[in-house]
């Protein structure tokens, strides 16, 4: 199993959820939430899956950074297999889809996508939410490969298995990849970046804050005794732990 992180960089985020590009030299002087955003595309025997889609960023040629990192990897975006997405706020979905003079079409075109669908129920109930963009979300749901997630906990292949955990958003879902005796581990925003881990703290900016920090104890104590590998999408240092 290969773990590739594709960093789109670090940000600083507005109270209205505008990620704004953070340089290296003004992260101790920028106020307010920052953080990485970092899919991760997992190869397996199987298959070539992609942790969440991130915000879309461009480099100075106009050019995605996630696609810039597959190429340099000599992958391309036809070879994904599966996307698989934790929730639908702007930061996770933005990358799932490409504008065209034409309208739209899949970045990862050859993929399944796979979405809970009580997820996409309740961003919908929350119209009025600087959290999610409803414009991509609306096009996102078009898509031909989505494959509609119901159940609470389940495998999408003997590798794949997932969880509706809740916490962050009432129906965010984490997932375990496990391939030759090694296990990756991704909580989204439930476990984020390595201090959440070292301060059992319940956060406002959760759905429920007090799950999500019972959830991530629980989930440290899994990763110790069966020596997970803790992807962290919003670490502004860090890609993954190893336990």
């Amino acid at each position: 199993m290969k773990i590739i992180p594709l960093k789109e960089g670090n940000f600083s985020a507005s109270k209205t959820k505008e990620f704004t590009l953070l340089a290296q030299e003004d992260r101790d002087i920028v106020k307010g939430i920052k953080l990485s955003v970092q899919p991760f595309l997992i190869i397996t025997e199987n298959d070539y899956i992609l942790l969440d889609a991130g915000i879309g960023w461009k480099n100075n040629e106009g050019k995605t950074v996630i696609s810039e990192i597959l190429e340099h990897e000599n992958i391309s975006s036809e070879q994904v297999s599966k996307v698989l997405l934790s929730h639908l706020h702007k930061d996770h979905i933005e990358g799932i889809i490409k504008r065209t003079e034409n309208g739209f079409e899949a970045a990862f075109p050859n993929a399944l996508i796979y979405i809970q669908k009580r997820e996409l129920d309740f961003a919908m109930e929350n119209k009025g939410s600087h959290s999610f963009d409803f414009d991509t979300l609306e096009k996102l749901i078009q898509l031909p490969n989505i494959i509609w997630m119901n159940d609470d906990k389940g495998k999408i292949t003997e590798e794949i298995s997932y969880e509706v955990a809740g916490g962050h958003t009432p129906y965010m879902q984490v997932f375990w990849i496990s391939e030759n005796g090694e296990t990756v581990f991704y909580g989204a925003d439930d476990l984020p970046q390595e201090s959440y881990l070292k301060y059992h703290l319940a956060y406002k900016s959760d759905f429920d804050g007090r799950k999500a920090m019972e959830l991530r104890q629980l989930w440290e104590k899994e990763a110790i005794e069966n020596h997970w590998k803790v992807l962290l999408y919003h670490d502004l240092d860090k890609t993954v732990l190893e336990f």
